[in-house]
């Protein structure tokens, strides 16, 4: 978008690049800021997404929401590689990195940011001129490293107490600390909310002292990918508006769990599915 100065304001705004996925038999677009942001608007929200990707990636995926994409030379590419021993993830390219004089002043009081790295994109505190109702965290992209070829391993999140301290809630996956407790723990201490996904075993919400788990449901999983933004988005909306991480984390469960029975951008949840789970958790 050109005209900044005809921006609207927006509801929800996820920061984070945009990528490329490939696998065996495809290419998609993903990325946290892809999934949380098609989420949020499912949800009816209006959403603004601030990135940064190649000239000739197609976001039209995208044609709802308000995205501010800095020119890059290259979209960040992933690579998913499935092994007997799990999935091997080999990042090819990587974008400019995000800042955050790119973020219009307009969207810095947006009610909900939702910071969303990928690949180390963006810096993890939000500075003082941004005054979000609910600053959300997904530390997935803060928790990744690679080597020369691009070979992606799980890392220490370094420097993590401030942004700990600042967020209301946090999202992460147990496959991003690799199943390590005790940095789980030292998370759940050092902020608001800690939410750990755990894939078909649902997921834990760790909240004043106190841990609680959520039994996703049996579904026939087709694709897991974005399934965890799906959760991320939906557990900020719901909080944001009841102040209830008990019940938004019953809500998001339910929701990320339909989302693996279709594959890429066909797992953003309908209304249909939005409509049952909000009356099964109520």
């Amino acid at each position: 978008m050109d005209n900044l100065s005809l921006l609207e304001p927006v509801d929800y705004l996820v920061i984070g690049h945009v990528s490329q996925d490939l696998t065996s038999f495809s290419v998609c677009l993903g990325g946290t800021a892809v999934y949380s942001a098609l989420t949020a608007r499912a949800l009816g929200l209006r959403v603004g997404v601030v990135t940064a990707s190649g000239e000739t990636l197609d976001l039209s995926a995208l044609q709802d929401v308000m995205v501010i994409s800095t020119q890059s030379d290259r979209s960040t590419m992933f690579e998913n590689i499935n092994t007997e021993n799990g999935r091997k993830q080999l990042l090819h390219h990587q974008a400019t990195s995000l800042t955050f004089e790119s973020v219009p002043e307009i969207w810095r009081r947006s009610a909900i940011i939702h910071l969303g790295p990928i690949a180390q994109e963006i810096d993890a505190n939000l500075p003082d001129l941004f005054a979000p109702s609910l600053l959300g965290l997904t530390p997935q992209g803060w928790l990744r490293s690679w080597d020369e070829i691009g070979q992606v391993t799980e890392s220490k999140w370094v420097n993590a107490e401030q942004a700990l301290g600042q967020a209301g809630a946090v999202v992460v996956s147990i496959e991003d600390v690799a199943g390590d407790e005790e940095q789980l723990e030292f998370m759940a201490s050092h902020t608001r909310v800690l939410v750990v996904t755990e894939g078909a075993a649902g997921s834990r919400v760790y909240w004043h002292g106190d841990q609680r788990r959520f039994q996703a449901p049996e579904v026939e999983e087709v694709d897991s990918t974005g399934a965890g933004d799906i959760y991320a988005a939906a557990f900020f909306i719901r909080l944001q508006a009841t102040r209830d991480p008990w019940e938004s984390a019953r809500f998001a469960t339910q929701l990320a769990a339909r989302s693996v029975t279709r594959t890429a951008v066909e797992s953003i949840p309908t209304v249909e599915e939005i409509q049952a789970c909000m009356v099964e958790v109520l």
